[in-house]
């Protein structure tokens, strides 16, 4: 295994104390068009050794930190391995009327929602990157800052997460080409904000977003 990786430590210590572990991580926070995708990821709890030496070595990481070609592979792989998967979109429209900080949150929400309709009120425990789930007994969850940086099911969802969303994005490139979502996904790059200033806003983009930063 890679040294500065993600690993299975804060997953094993949970396992050996019967619980089952959820990851939990969003991508899209930061855009000026798109939704906020939030990922959910439940690995088998009952991995062997070989399969968790496998699992751990292939170069499972934060997602911005990973190419998209390494990231689509991953997320092929990391299905080998993965009990249960969730995605959650939160729509620009709840973006804009509620705020993209309870807009995260209510994507955390309605992963563990899901989690509970899926296998009961088991003995569950929630590893989120720094968010904490409102309707989750404390005990019962870990928020990490930069957790996709520490835990390979948090990382694992940021990927599949990030991956769903960046096809998503490149589809609705067809329908508003002018903008060029399939180069920067809804980020605000320079290309994006020059396409704003000559095509204006769209009903994909965060107007309170896009106002924070100077016209080019």
């Amino acid at each position: 295994m890679k040294k500065n990786l993600p690993t299975l430590k804060i997953e094993k210590d949970l396992w050996n104390k019967g619980f089952i572990v959820v990851g939990i991580d969003e991508v899209g926070r930061g855009c000026f068009a798109g939704p906020l995708v939030v990922g959910g990821v439940i690995l088998h709890p009952d991995l062997n050794k070989l399969q968790l030496e496998k699992l751990q070595n292939l170069g499972i990481n934060d997602s911005k930190k990973l190419s998209g070609y390494k990231r689509e592979l991953l997320n092929k792989s990391i299905q080998e391995f993965t009990f249960y998967l969730d995605l959650q979109y939160i729509s620009v429209g709840i973006i804009n009327e509620i705020g993209i900080g309870k807009a995260t949150t209510l994507g955390f929400e309605k992963i563990a929602k899901k989690v509970f309709e899926k296998i009961g009120n088991k003995n569950i425990f929630f590893i989120t990157d720094a968010f904490s789930i409102p309707s989750v007994e404390k005990s019962k969850q870990l928020n990490i800052i930069r957790g996709d940086s520490a835990s390979i099911s948090i990382a694992a969802a940021s990927i599949i997460a990030k991956v769903h969303r960046d096809n998503y994005m490149v589809k609705l490139s067809e329908e508003y080409p002018e903008y060029g979502f399939e180069k920067h996904k809804g980020y605000g790059t320079l290309l994006h904000r020059n396409a704003i200033i000559k095509h204006g806003l769209s009903s994909l983009h965060r107007p309170e977003f896009c106002k924070k930063y100077p016209r080019v």
